[in-house]
């Protein structure tokens, strides 16, 4: 269980102290600010390959914050970042089969070669936990539509899903050689607010598009995939930070919520109800093949999580945002706005 202890004027302050490898991205930059107001310690790792950084300038003069740039797959920045640490959430990773179709060789350095060497370079050193992300989309293309469990056949359709599975069978099959408690967390498709806003994904961009009159061309609008706000997908890791180690180490956790299972066009007729005189022309044979609906009862079971987000939530503060010209400048900052390219 985490320890804590009251500091005069500031309430509790966990004794835990958070390596975040990945903080300046779309889930760590809203995960950072909640463990801090959670009590936590919290220091991030990121190498800031779309050029966000400014997602965290208003943390740096926090008293329990702390920021190193840096790959995590180099030992020496490694070591330093590591000093007085409790714990380590794995969020750093080439997300998504656009990004590492481009870049493939990056994408097993960053997505299992690296991994596996931080999981050799923190054991031994009294970590308690070890939180690695990992994804729904791992269950790939599935027969029917009914629910994967973190037992279903794994089906991956591409290099980062097979990049995440192939890391997940690395840890589980070091279980019996690990001296800290590893959680394998496979998250749901993210949406939702973020101070390093993503774009192209499914809920946001579809949102926007049609929020600026645009015409979306859908394929295979009867897919299905499982969705999750950023802000329930960080509550989920939180809950894994505060749970006593033996309901947790070792386990695979599926991240999100059964009502938030949705096809394509699910979501399109969300937005609909939002927009008038919607643009959107639908065609069979896309180049993306995963269909996949996903239970979410072991982590409602075993951590007592619900998440508290639906896409409709998002979809009518996207709408509102894209009203208000809060997000004008996309186009200028595009790869800010989502991983298109790498930057050094």
């Amino acid at each position: 269980m985490t320890n804590e202890f009251k500091i005069a004027g500031r309430g509790i302050l966990k004794d835990n102290h958070i390596l975040v490898i990945g903080g300046a991205g779309y889930v760590g930059s809203v995960l950072v600010r909640k463990l801090l107001m959670s009590g936590f310690k919290v220091r991030v790792l990121d190498k800031l390959i779309y050029d966000n950084g400014s997602t965290l300038y208003d943390l740096l003069e926090e008293e329990n914050f702390s920021f190193i740039h840096g790959d995590f797959g180099d030992n020496m920045i490694l070591s330093g970042a590591m000093k007085g640490i409790t714990d380590v959430i794995l969020l750093a990773a080439l997300v998504g089969d656009p990004i590492c179709k481009k870049y493939p060789e990056l994408a097993r350095k960053t997505n299992i070669t690296s991994p596996m060497n931080l999981v050799g370079h923190i054991n031994g050193r009294k970590i308690r936990k070890f939180v690695f992300t990992s994804t729904c989309s791992n269950y790939g293309l599935r027969a029917d539509d009914s629910l994967a469990t973190e037992e279903s056949e794994l089906n991956p359709q591409s290099l980062y899903a097979e990049s995440k599975v192939e890391f997940e069978r690395f840890v589980l099959g070091a279980l019996n050689k690990l001296d800290f408690s590893p959680v394998i967390m496979r998250l749901s498709t993210a949406f939702g607010m973020s101070a390093r806003m993503r774009f192209d994904l499914t809920v946001s961009e579809f949102t926007r598009d049609l929020a600026l009159g645009k015409e979306l061309i859908v394929y295979d609008e009867n897919t299905w995939r499982p969705y999750c706000n950023v802000s329930d997908i960080s509550d989920a890791i939180i809950k894994v930070l505060e749970a006593p180690a033996d309901k947790v180490s070792g386990q695979v956790f599926n991240v999100g919520s059964n009502n938030n299972n949705y096809t394509k066009k699910m979501i399109l007729d969300i937005i609909s109800k939002y927009i008038e005189h919607c643009r959107i022309e639908y065609k069979k044979g896309g180049s993306d093949p995963r269909n996949y609906r996903v239970s979410f009862a072991k982590i409602s079971n075993i951590l007592d999580f619900e998440a508290k987000f639906t896409a409709e939530d998002s979809i009518k503060q996207l709408i509102k945002s894209v009203d208000n010209k809060l997000f004008i400048d996309i186009e200028s900052r595009k790869n800010f706005y989502g991983n298109y390219f790498i930057n050094g």
